[in-house]
Formats: structure tokens, sequence, C-alpha cells
């Protein structure tokens, strides 16, 4: 029996992986890619999505979750149709994915069902994802992680500085984070082809206002349909997060998972925060974290 993509997918073009190949490799690939597309309607859709929040561990979450047998990685961890690809269609999402007939076989073969996803973290922060994913995923199980701002934005800020597309200081950076995003969420929800280099790199307080974003996908989505975890909780006690998630997906219960030691993914060192900055930044967030607490119905505990 074929497995789940029909062929050993390589990385897409988009990919962290891509890599430079041989005429011979990219016609390859370029076959394979058309016999998902040929094939799309007979082809499964995600049964949960990691929204995000970007360095809050959703990597991590990922490649945890893919370990349990019930569980089907997708070719690529981040597909971004929801943000940046939507206009390309549904079929060209559903090329992602396992074939139904083969789902169908392999879960009478194992006993149990199973379920596909991926994890983009971009689609929590980005203004038109919830609407999106509501029209083609109304059912689809949502997790989201989310980190203390401060933190997450000073590794967002240390990320982009590797990758050398931030060149500013963090306090320089953060004081011109308002007019680098002006009109950006507005251009994203008017045009699905737009991208924004500037709401997705340089966002670094924004995408810690963690409620307002939040409040955007409560209104497409029953409450029950998200699952919102703390990274701090699923570093410091990842056995116990993770079957929280197990229960969420109704995923079924099998030995040696979750994993007893689990392998953190994407660790970087930088130097610390001063800390005269960070006090500034706790000021910064308190509202937005109280609007959080208020919306969640809990304290996320993110005083300093």
């Amino acid at each position: 029996m074929s497995g789940p993509y029909d062929a050993s997918v390589q990385p897409d073009a988009h990919s962290a992986g891509a890599r430079r190949e041989a005429p011979v490799e990219r016609l390859a690939r370029r076959l394979v890619r058309l016999g998902r597309r040929l094939t799309a309607g007979q082809r499964a859709l995600p049964d949960y999505l990691i929204l995000g929040a970007q360095r809050a561990g959703t990597t991590s979450l990922y490649h945890y979750l893919t370990e349990h047998p019930a569980v089907l990685p997708a070719p690529v961890k981040e597909i971004h149709f929801f943000d940046h690809r939507f206009h390309r269609g549904v079929g060209w999402y559903r090329s992602h994915f396992p074939l139904l007939r083969w789902l169908r076989a392999e879960a009478a073969r194992r006993g149990h069902r199973l379920v596909v996803g991926e994890a983009s973290p971009y689609y929590l922060f980005h203004p038109a994802v919830p609407e999106r994913v509501a029209r083609v995923l109304p059912s689809a199980r949502l997790i989201v992680l989310l980190r203390n701002p401060i933190d997450r934005a000073y590794s967002h800020y240390q990320h982009e500085r590797r990758l050398g597309r931030e060149t500013l200081s963090f306090e320089a950076a953060i004081e011109r984070e308002a007019e680098r995003l002006r009109g950006e969420e507005a251009r994203l929800l008017r045009d699905p082809r737009y991208r924004s280099d500037a709401h997705r790199f340089h966002s670094y307080l924004a995408r810690g206002r963690y409620a307002e974003q939040l409040e955007r996908w409560f209104a497409h989505f029953p409450r029950e349909q998200l699952l919102v975890i703390r990274s701090e909780d699923l570093a410091a006690s990842p056995q116990s997060e993770l079957e929280a998630v197990r229960q969420f997906l109704d995923l079924p219960v099998v030995a040696d998972w979750p994993p007893a030691s689990p392998t953190h993914h994407h660790r970087a060192s930088y130097p610390p925060m001063p800390p005269e900055l960070r006090a500034r930044l706790c000021d910064y967030f308190a509202p937005y974290n109280a609007h959080l607490a208020a919306l969640c119905g809990r304290d996320f505990g993110w005083d300093r």
C-alpha cells in the first residue's frame, strides 16, 4: 500500500529545508506535486491547526504531537495557506494531506482513527485568517500557545536579527513598531495576495496583545474548539500539557506517549534584556494581560 503522500516528499520551495536541486530531482518533485494536485478532491483536510503564537513553542508542540502514532505530519510543518496562499484555493491546500482512502485503510489496520494537521504560527496574528479557517475548516480543533509577551517579543526580535531582517536596536525597533505597522492590517484584509514584511517580522509588541487576537477567533469559533496553553507550562510540565492536548484531539491512549523526556526545538541564546526596559514593557503589557485574563478566565502570571 502506498504511503500517505504517495511519494517521498521533499521540502517545498517555501520551507526552511529547501535546497538547490538537480534538474531530475526538480522534475520528480514537480510530478509528485502534480499528482497530489490531481487527486486533491480525494484528500483529507486538517483535523487540527496549531495557530501560534510565534516564538512560543509551536515547533516543539508540533513535533511532540506528531510522535503520537495517531497523528500524521504534513509534508511541511508550516503550509501558510490561510495567511499567504489562500488565493491558491482549497484544492492546493488539500494536496498537502493524505488520501482519504489511505487514511481509512490505515485506520482499519491500526485499529484507531488517524488525524492530520499543521502548524503555521502567523495564523494567530494575521487578521484575515480566522474567517478563512471558519469557512474551510469549521470543525477543526485549534491549539494556541501563549508565552509571556515580553519574552516573546525579545525572542522574536533576536530571531529577526539573526536572519538579517532587523538592523535596529530592540528599544529602537519597538519605538518604530507603530509606524512600521500603520495601515498594514487594513491592507491584509483588503487583498488576499498582499504580504506585509513589517506585519510579520516587526510586530514585536503587537503579537503579544493576545486578547485582541483571540477575540477575532472567538468571533468565528465556539470557545470549546480552542485550547489555550501557556508555553511556560509546556516547558515546565510537558507531559501534563501534552495529555491535555491528547484529550482535546481525542487521541487514543498509547504507551510511551507523551514522551518521558521531550526535546525542545529552536532554542537560542542571546544577552538578557536590560532590567529597566523589561520594567517598562511590564507596565506596557499589564492592561493587555488583564484583558487576556478576563477573556480566558485565568491569570497567566506574567506580572514581571
